[in-house]
C-alpha cells in the first residue's frame, strides 16, 4: 500500500493537480476570510468554512476523477491488478494519497484562526472542530468520487457523475423538506431505497441471488411491518433523509457549536461503505 500511495501522491504534485487544488482552495477561502473576519469583524473562521462549503463539489470531482478512470483508459490498471499487491492496498493507497492531498489546504486553514487571535477574540476550539468536521466531510465526498471513477474509462463523466452527487448532497437538507410524510409514501420510499441498494449491490458483484433476495425480504419486511404496526411509516422517510444529511454533521459544529460524535461515525461508515464499494468495483474487472 505505501508503494501505491506514494506513487498516487507523486502523480497529484507532478500533473499539478495537488497545487492547483490547494491554491484554489485556499485564494477562494483567503477572499471569504478578508470579508468575513477581516472586514466585517467576525471572531469564528468557522462561518469562512460554512459559506464556502460548495466549493467541494467543485474542488473533490478534481482530485477524484483521475484515481481509476485514468488507469482503466490508459490499460494501466492491467498492471495493478496483475502485480502482486493486494486489492485493498491498491484502493487504500489511491484513496489516502487523495486525502493527503485535501490536507494541505485543510493545514493550511490552520493558520486563520491563529490570524484572528493576534489581532482580537478568537474561538479557537470551535474553529479547530470545524476545520476537522470539514476535513471529514471532504473524505466523504473523495470516497463518494473515487467510487464513481471505478465505474468508468472516462475521467470527464467520472468529473461529471460526482458533480451531480455532490450536489444532490449539498442540497440534500431542502430536498428532504419536499418529502412526503404519509403512511404509504413511507412504505413507498422504502421499497424504493431497497430497490435502489439491490440495484447498487447487482451493479457491483453482478450476483442477482443475493440482490434479488435483498429485494423480496426487503418488500416482504416493509408489508410485515406495514399490517403489524402501520404507523411507523408516517414520516420514516422524512426522518431517514434527515439522518443521512451529510451537511448537519458540519453545520451542527460551525454554526451551532455542537461536536456530532454521531455524525462523526456515520462519516467513517460512509466512507468505509464507499471503500467497500470501489474495491468491489475494481474486483468484478479484476476477475471479468
Amino acid at each position: 500500500m505505501t508503494a501505491i500511495y506514494k506513487r498516487e501522491l507523486k502523480a497529484y504534485f507532478q500533473s499539478m493537480i495537488g497545487y492547483v487544488l490547494t491554491a484554489f482552495m485556499v485564494a477562494f477561502t483567503g477572499i471569504y476570510f478578508m470579508a468575513y473576519n477581516l472586514n466585517s469583524g467576525y471572531p469564528y473562521f468557522s462561518y469562512v468554512l460554512m459559506s464556502i462549503n460548495y466549493i467541494l463539489i467543485i474542488a473533490i470531482p478534481l482530485l477524484t476523477m483521475r484515481s481509476f478512470a485514468e488507469e482503466r483508459k490508459n490499460k494501466t490498471d492491467q498492471f495493478l491488478l496483475t502485480a502482486p499487491v493486494g486489492l485493498k492496498d491498491i484502493v487504500l493507497g489511491k484513496y489516502f494519497a487523495m486525502t493527503t492531498v485535501f490536507a494541505l489546504p485543510c493545514a493550511i486553514y490552520c493558520i486563520f484562526p491563529l490570524i484572528i487571535k493576534s489581532v482580537g477574540t478568537a474561538y479557537l476550539k470551535v474553529d479547530y472542530l470545524s476545520i476537522l468536521t470539514f476535513y471529514l466531510m471532504g473524505c466523504v465526498y473523495i470516497a463518494v468520487g473515487m467510487f464513481l471513477s471505478s465505474l468508468t474509462e472516462s475521467q470527464i463523466i467520472a468529473a461529471v457523475t460526482t458533480v451531480g452527487a455532490l450536489l444532490v448532497i449539498y442540497l440534500w437538507g431542502g430536498l428532504v423538506n419536499f418529502m412526503p410524510t404519509s403512511k404509504v409514501s413511507g412504505m413507498v420510499g422504502i421499497v424504493v431505497l431497497v430497490t435502489l441498494v439491490a440495484g447498487i449491490i447487482y451493479q457491483v458483484t453482478k450476483n442477482w441471488i443475493i440482490a434479488g433476495v435483498l429485494e423480496v425480504a426487503g418488500v416482504a419486511a416493509v408489508v410485515i411491518v406495514s399490517f403489524v404496526k402501520g404507523e411507523v411509516f408516517e414520516n420514516l422517510l422524512v426522518n431517514l433523509m434527515n439522518r443521512l444529511y451529510i451537511g448537519e454533521v458540519f453545520e451542527n459544529v460551525a454554526i451551532n457549536r455542537l461536536f456530532d460524535t454521531e455524525g462523526i461515525v456515520m462519516y467513517l461508515t460512509l466512507i468505509v461503505v464507499f471503500v467497500f464499494l470501489t474495491m468491489q468495483s475494481i474486483q468484478k474487472r479484476r476477475w471479468s
